[in-house]
C-alpha cells in the first residue's frame, strides 16, 4: 500500500477528452485571438495574481497603445505605468518594460522560443515561461497555476500540501499528461476546466470530461483537495492622507524604492502622531488592501501658504493634471473624493 506522502502516479492519458471539451466550451478571451508571442506574453504577465475578468478590461487597451514589443520598449516608463494603472502589482509593469527592452536589444525583437530562454527575461518564471513556450511556440512545456493545480491534484488524488516546493509532484504529472501535439491548447484547456468546472467550491463534477478518471471524485475527497497553505493573517492599519493645497493646485509625491506602488504618484501621508489642524477639511475615507494589510485611510484637505521643502520627489499639479499621472489605487480614489468636493461652476 502506498504511503500518504508518496507522489501519486500519472493517470491514463486524458488529452483527447479534455481537448474535445475545450473545443466546445473554451472561454472567449481577447488574447486567444492570436498565438503571436507578444500578445501571449503580455496577457500572461497581466494574469499573474489577477482575475481573468479584470485583465480582459486592460489587455486590448494596452495592446492598442503598445502594439508590439518595439513600441513597448520605446515607451517611457511613466506611460507604461499609466496604462497599467488599476491592475496593481506594478512591479510586473516595470519588468514587462525591462523585458521588452531586453528582447529588442539582445534578441533583435524576437522572443526566445524555449522556456529556458524565456526565463532569462525579467518577470518570467517557471509557469509564465511554460505558458508562453507552449501556447506561442508549441513547445511541450507543462503549466501549474491555481486552476491547473486544482485539476491535476484532484485528478490524481494528491492530498499533500501544494504551493512552492509542494507543487513539484504536480509539475511532473503535468509534464506526463502533455500530448505530443497542441500542448498549448492542452494547457489552456486545463486552466479553463479549473476555472469553469473544477472550481474551488461547488465543482461541477457531473459536467467534467475527466470525471471517470478523477481519483478525488472516486474517493469522495473533492472538497479536501488540493490541500492549500494556511492564509496569512491580515494586519489592520490606519493612516491619514494629506491633500496639501496651494490655490487651485495640490501636492503629490512619488513613491520611493521599496515602498508599495514604487514610482507611482500619491498624496503625502501624515506623520505618525500628527494632529489635525484648525481649517483642515475632511474629504472622506478610503479602505484598501495590499500585501496582507487592510488600510483605512482618512483623507484631509489642508490649505498651504507656501509649499514646504522636502527631499521626497514632489509635484504641484492642477486637479485636471491628476488624470494624466500614474497614481496609486488609493491615490486615485482620494483624487475622486477631492473632485467630488469641488464647488460646481
Amino acid at each position: 500500500m502506498r504511503s500518504a506522502a508518496a507522489p501519486p502516479s500519472p493517470p491514463r492519458p486524458v488529452a483527447a477528452q479534455l481537448l474535445a471539451w475545450y473545443r466546445r466550451h473554451r472561454r472567449d478571451l481577447p488574447w486567444r485571438a492570436s498565438r503571436e508571442p507578444y500578445g501571449v506574453w503580455v496577457s500572461e504577465i497581466m494574469l499573474q495574481q489577477t482575475q481573468v475578468e479584470r485583465v480582459r478590461e486592460f489587455f486590448t487597451r494596452f495592446i492598442q497603445r503598445f502594439p508590439d514589443v518595439a513600441a513597448l520598449a520605446r515607451a517611457p516608463e511613466r506611460a507604461v505605468l499609466k496604462h497599467w494603472e488599476g491592475l496593481g502589482y506594478y512591479r510586473r509593469a516595470r519588468q514587462l518594460h525591462a523585458a521588452a527592452k531586453q528582447v529588442v536589444a539582445e534578441h533583435g525583437g524576437e522572443f526566445p522560443r524555449t522556456a529556458a530562454g524565456l526565463r532569462g527575461l525579467p518577470g518570467i518564471g517557471r509557469y509564465t515561461a511554460g505558458a508562453i513556450a507552449s501556447i506561442a511556440f508549441s513547445e511541450p512545456e507543462p503549466v501549474v497555476e491555481a486552476n491547473s493545480r486544482r485539476v491535476i491534484a484532484r485528478l490524481v488524488g494528491h492530498a499533500q500540501p501544494v504551493g512552492g516546493a509542494g507543487d513539484e509532484p504536480l509539475w511532473r504529472i503535468a509534464a506526463g499528461l502533455l500530448p505530443p501535439r497542441d500542448p498549448g491548447l492542452f494547457n489552456q484547456a486545463l486552466m479553463d476546466l479549473g476555472a469553469m468546472v473544477c472550481t474551488v467550491t461547488q465543482p461541477r463534477c457531473d459536467r467534467c470530461p475527466l470525471a471517470a478518471t478523477c481519483v478525488a471524485r472516486a474517493t469522495g475527497r473533492v472538497a479536501e483537495i488540493p490541500v492549500l497553505p494556511r492564509q496569512r493573517a491580515v494586519k489592520q492599519m490606519r493612516e491619514t492622507a494629506l491633500v496639501l493645497r496651494r490655490g487651485a493646485r495640490v501636492i503629490v509625491e512619488q513613491r520611493g524604492a521599496g515602498e508599495w506602488w514604487e514610482g507611482l504618484w500619491d498624496f503625502p501621508r501624515a506623520a505618525a502622531g500628527e494632529q489635525q489642524r484648525i481649517g483642515d477639511r475632511q474629504l472622506g475615507t478610503v479602505v484598501y488592501t495590499v500585501t496582507h494589510h487592510r488600510v483605512t485611510c482618512r483623507a484631509v484637505e489642508r490649505r498651504l501658504a507656501r509649499v514646504p521643502a522636502t527631499t521626497t520627489p514632489r509635484r504641484l499639479v492642477s486637479l485636471a493634471a491628476l488624470d494624466r499621472l500614474a497614481m496609486t489605487a488609493p491615490g486615485r480614489r482620494i483624487a475622486r473624493l477631492l473632485v467630488a468636493h469641488e464647488p460646481s461652476d
